[in-house]
């Protein structure tokens, strides 16, 4: 028995297949679509286009930049050394990885030993004080001494000088005016004599007196006379020799009374000097004792080390772990430290600097002040604000691994928030802004190829993708101007399609889409210096835009690394998508 099909009327009155025939029918045409899709190449069934392998083209504004890699550092650094002049042992020490605040206990040293000095110290400084006292003491009594003596010696003067007076003016005339009085005495009598002598000898001759005694008046006149010339001659040698004698005498006394003043004061002041330089000795003795005193209490006080300034407590062993053969361990309580030996790094984490590493090509296109973003590795997400400080004068060669390799230090200076603990040494890449393209077609950089002089995208086409000629304008590491070849919500490829995903070529002896032709710079489209494309960058090329040409940067490979958005930023948030 042979069944119908069942049918079905429409609303019109027309006929159609069942449901479940159109089901069938519809599935068999699609099976036969996809077969005849793989039998042409077009599609291959494990090929599936995700969103995050296509572009929308948009037109929007984007960041002129250079990408470069480097490590992170303080710009602050404090070193703590052991300030002690002897070595010291560690008693206490903060933690390694420990945030500080100025004032913080950093290290503190065993104090015993200290402390011992610090009680023999002052027992010497007791027994210096005693001596200087006693010293004082001795220059005070030789100091009076000297001046008994002197004022003896100043007595003695002046009775000398009193006595030379005296004589000069009393003894001296006294004499004088004695010997004269005797020797006009004496005269006076030989006269008188003389003339009684004359007149007895007319008393003898007429009887009145005897002879004896007429003898006897001349025995007297011619004493008188005798006595006249001792006088005379006592008074001349008086005053010749006796008088000059005796004022020699006095004027001498007066020499010497001041000559021995002189050595007494010579005497006391050699003692004196003797005396004051034990003094002066005492003195800079006990000043000298009182210097060790106090700078041992500064030690004492040095024991313990604090904080200068707010920072990151990182052990300097850390620094040369990474050294082969270093057996240094981490100071611990107990180690042993020699005087001004490195302890701790203090870096001042709120004030921090990355350091990136620019070639030599690019580094004359760096300007300080320039703005920048920075990514730590450890916080790949959270942008940094940031401005150019410096770049360095002089470039730092590859070495040995590289020696043509000529690279330039820049120094970014960060805007660092509460909260991104970041770290000194911390690996970090950053994109320096040279400047900004406003208002144009951008794509990403990774969906521009190229062959040759040729520059190209993928666009969909026939249920693939077709190659697209366009022109270009300036770059960056992340987005390249479009200047011709695309419009605004055309779609772009992001990766290099499979042979089999090709619908459309390029002839590439025929550019189209009117490239600019000047390629040779390795910019997209003729870039300008200046415009943003970073000489030596690399061109793009076939199968997609070479890496970053910055040293120490990561290539971008344009299959592999979806839309080629920074890191931390959406998806083409500066491509304009």
């Amino acid at each position: 028995m042979t069944r119908s099909h069942p049918m079905r009327t429409d609303a019109r009155g027309n006929r159609g297949l069942t449901g479940g025939g159109l089901v069938g029918l519809i599935a068999g045409a699609t099976v036969l679509l996809v077969l005849f899709m793989i039998w042409m190449g077009a599609v291959e069934p494990s090929e599936e286009i995700s969103s995050n392998d296509t572009h929308k083209v948009s037109r929007g504004d984007f960041l002129i930049s250079i990408p470069a890699s480097g490590e992170l550092s303080a710009n602050n650094l404090v070193e703590i050394r052991n300030p002690l002049e002897t070595r010291g042992m560690i008693m206490e020490i903060v933690d390694e990885g420990k945030t500080v605040r100025k004032g913080d206990l950093l290290v503190r040293f065993n104090e015993d030993s200290l402390e011992e000095k610090i009680k023999d110290v002052d027992d010497r400084l007791v027994d210096a004080q005693n001596r200087l006292i006693t010293s004082e003491q001795d220059l005070a009594i030789a100091q009076s001494t000297m001046e008994s003596d002197l004022e003896k010696a100043d007595l003695g003067i002046d009775i000398a000088q009193l006595a030379l007076k005296a004589w000069t003016e009393g003894d001296n005339i006294k004499s004088v005016k004695t010997f004269e009085i005797a020797l006009e005495t004496a005269k006076i009598n030989s006269d008188r004599l003389t003339k009684r002598f004359t007149e007895a000898k007319e008393l003898v001759d007429n009887g009145f007196i005897s002879n004896d005694e007429y003898e006897r008046d001349r025995i007297a006149m011619i004493e008188a006379a005798a006595k006249v010339e001792q006088t005379q001659l006592d008074l001349n040698v008086y005053k010749q020799y006796t008088s000059k004698q005796e004022e020699k005498t006095k004027i001498s006394d007066v020499d010497q009374a001041t000559a021995e003043r002189a050595r007494v004061k010579q005497r006391h002041e050699a003692a004196l000097v003797t005396q004051n330089a034990d003094v002066e000795s005492a003195r800079k003795r006990l000043a000298n004792i009182r210097i060790e005193l106090e700078e041992l209490k500064e030690q004492l006080d040095l024991c313990s080390i604090l904080a200068p300034t707010d920072g990151l407590v990182v052990y300097k062993t850390s620094l040369s772990s990474g050294r082969r053969g270093s057996d240094d361990n981490p100071p611990t309580v107990g180690t042993d430290v020699s005087p001004n030996e490195l302890i701790i790094l203090l870096p001042d984490t709120s004030q921090m600097i990355a350091e990136v590493k620019v070639s030599e090509a690019l580094s004359g296109r760096i300007k300080p002040g320039q703005p920048a973003i920075v990514y730590s590795e450890t916080y790949p997400n959270m942008p940094i604000e940031g401005s150019v400080q410096s770049v360095s004068v002089l470039a730092e060669s590859g070495g040995w691994r590289d020696p043509n390799r000529r690279d330039y230090t820049v120094r970014i200076v960060l805007d660092v928030k509460d909260g991104m603990n970041l770290k000194p040494s911390m690996r970090c890449r950053s994109e320096i802004q040279l400047g900004r393209v406003e208002d144009a077609i951008s794509v990403p950089i990774q969906s521009v190829f190229r062959s040759g002089p040729l520059a190209f995208v993928y666009i969909p086409e026939g249920g693939g993708w077709g190659q697209r000629a366009v022109g270009l304008g300036r770059a960056s590491e992340l987005a390249v101007e479009v200047t011709t070849g695309i419009e605004v919500g055309d779609t772009v490829l992001l990766r290099e399609p499979t042979p089999s995903e090709i619908t459309s070529r390029l002839a590439m002896d025929k550019p189209a889409g009117g490239p600019p032709a000047d390629m040779k710079s390795g910019r997209p489209g003729g870039a300008p210096a200046g415009s943003g494309m970073p000489s030596g960058g690399g061109a793009p090329k076939q199968g997609g835009w070479s890496g970053s040409a910055s040293s120490g940067g990561k290539g971008r490979q344009s299959a592999s690394q979806g839309t080629g958005s920074a890191p931390g930023r959406p998806s083409g948030s500066q491509q304009g998508s």
